[in-house]
Parts: C-alpha cells; sequence; structure tokens
C-alpha cells in the first residue's frame, strides 16, 4: 500500500469511527442533544421512527430503479443546498414538517452517496453496489446499547454483510421491477430493518435539534446541512475503504486499519 493509499485510510477511518453527529447538532443549537433525545415525548419517538421507516422504504426505491452508473465527480455542494432547502420548509413546522421533509431528505442523501460510490469506483448497475449506498445509514450512528467494539465500523458492516447479500441475490433473480414492487419481500425487510436501527439513533438527533423552540427555517436548514454533510463524508469513508480492499485485498486493509486507538499511518509502510 503505497502513502497515498495509506493516507486515505487513515482519513477514513478517522471519519467512520468518530462521527459526532450529535456535537455538530449541539453546536448549533447549543444544548447537548444526547439528553433532548432521551427527553423526546412517547409519541414523538413513534413519529420518528415511522418517519425513519418511510424514509428509508422510499430511499430503497429509488436505489432499485434511479441510480445511474455515470462516474461524474461528486456535486457535494449541490446535494448540501438542495438538503438545506428541504430543512427550511421541515424546521418550520417543527416535528410534523420533519415527518414530510425526512424522506426528501434522505433521497437527497441517498444520491450524494451514490456520486461519492461512482467517485470509488463502484459500479451502480451491479445490485450489491447499490445496497450498499443504502447501507451507509446504518454507518456513524452507533445505537446507546452499542460498547466501542460493537459500533465499530468493521462490527457493523459485518452485521450488515449477510443482510446487504441476501438482498442483493434476492434482485438479482427477481429483476429490478418486481423487486421494486416487492419492498416488504423478506430480504429486503431485513435489510431495511438492520439499517433503520442505526439510522434512527441519527433521525432522533437530527429531531430532536429541529424542536428546539424558535429554530425556525434557518435553523432547519443548518441542521440539515449537517446531516447531509456528515453521510457525505460517511460515504466517501466507506467508499475510499472498499476501493482500497479492490485495490490490495480485504485482509491488507483491515491490518492497516488496526486495532482501536492505533493510526493506520503508522502500521503500513509506502511500498510503491
Amino acid at each position: 500500500m503505497n502513502r497515498a493509499d495509506t493516507e486515505a485510510l487513515a482519513r477514513a477511518r478517522e471519519v467512520l469511527e468518530n462521527p459526532g453527529l450529535a456535537i455538530r447538532f449541539t453546536d448549533l443549537v447549543g444544548r447537548p442533544v444526547e439528553r433532548a433525545v432521551a427527553a423526546l415525548p412517547a409519541a414523538a419517538s413513534r413519529q420518528i421512527h415511522r418517519a425513519t421507516g418511510a424514509a428509508l422504504d422510499r430511499a430503497l426505491s429509488v436505489a432499485l430503479r434511479t441510480m445511474d452508473a455515470d462516474p461524474d465527480p461528486p456535486a457535494n455542494w449541490l446535494h448540501r443546498l438542495a438538503a438545506g432547502a428541504a430543512g427550511a420548509g421541515g424546521g418550520a413546522f417543527g416535528l410534523a414538517g420533519l415527518v414530510v421533509e425526512l424522506p426528501v431528505s434522505t433521497t437527497l442523501m441517498l444520491r450524494a452517496i451514490a456520486d461519492h460510490a461512482r467517485a470509488q469506483g463502484e459500479d451502480l448497475s451491479q445490485a450489491g453496489a447499490r445496497l450498499e449506498c443504502l447501507a451507509v445509514f446504518a454507518y456513524g450512528s452507533p445505537r446507546a446499547s452499542d460498547d466501542a467494539a460493537e459500533a465499530g465500523y468493521f462490527a457493523v458492516r459485518a452485521a450488515l454483510a449477510r443482510s446487504v447479500a441476501e438482498a442483493a441475490e434476492f434482485l438479482g433473480a427477481k429483476g429490478v421491477a418486481r423487486t421494486a414492487a416487492d419492498r416488504s419481500a423478506p430480504a429486503l425487510a431485513r435489510l431495511l430493518s438492520s439499517v433503520a436501527r442505526r439510522f434512527g439513533v441519527a433521525v432522533s438527533e437530527k429531531a430532536a435539534a429541529q424542536l428546539v423552540p424558535l429554530i425556525g427555517a434557518a435553523g432547519g436548514a443548518a441542521v440539515n446541512l449537517a446531516f447531509m454533510n456528515h453521510y457525505q463524508r460517511t460515504a466517501w469513508g466507506h467508499f475510499t475503504v472498499r476501493r482500497l480492499e479492490r485495490l490490495h485485498g480485504e485482509a491488507a486493509v483491515r491490518a492497516a486499519w488496526g486495532p482501536p486507538g492505533t493510526n493506520p499511518r503508522r502500521r503500513v509502510g509506502s511500498r510503491r
């Protein structure tokens, strides 16, 4: 692994294992978001759960039907502006606005994730690559019950691997049209459930930030920009790791990544 690849892996690890989404929201709205999430009433949590499911179902539909394979550079700012506009509308109406806005924002984020996938050499004509884009919503969003080992990037990826593989096999066997019409099929339902358990944590943090009194449209736009930026960074990190695995092999990348507390830059010398 040469120096450039080692540096890219180190940056990817920093992004994927130190997401800090709640901290960013706290910086925006001025209070600890984790405590605000814990204080959400049961009715609000149920609405957030339903909104998360609807958003991921919409994203799956997009992943199945309309993601193209043209390797254009990522349009980060275009997607951020669109997400900010959606957040402005949602922020003006609180939780009710989130329910309407979240499927739109999630679809925009999936488009941004696909941009990074293509830029790192993923073939989005392949079912597995499309579903890897959807799986990005599970990275960088640990659940409260996770310990450090369970929340690490490779641990989450291993937990998702079987669901992604089964869903890709189902898509390959049934075809896009039939799969899109039957998104409740067990293979797809298992994948959506696995992603939703972690994506829901991030959505709850976003909802808590947007429910700050008087945050309004401007605050909603800022929260959505942070949300979009988080998943763009996560997508870059995830697909960088996959690109390096294609170049050097999974074992070499995993060894270079190292255990918690180590730095990939120090583990792999420059080999040209």
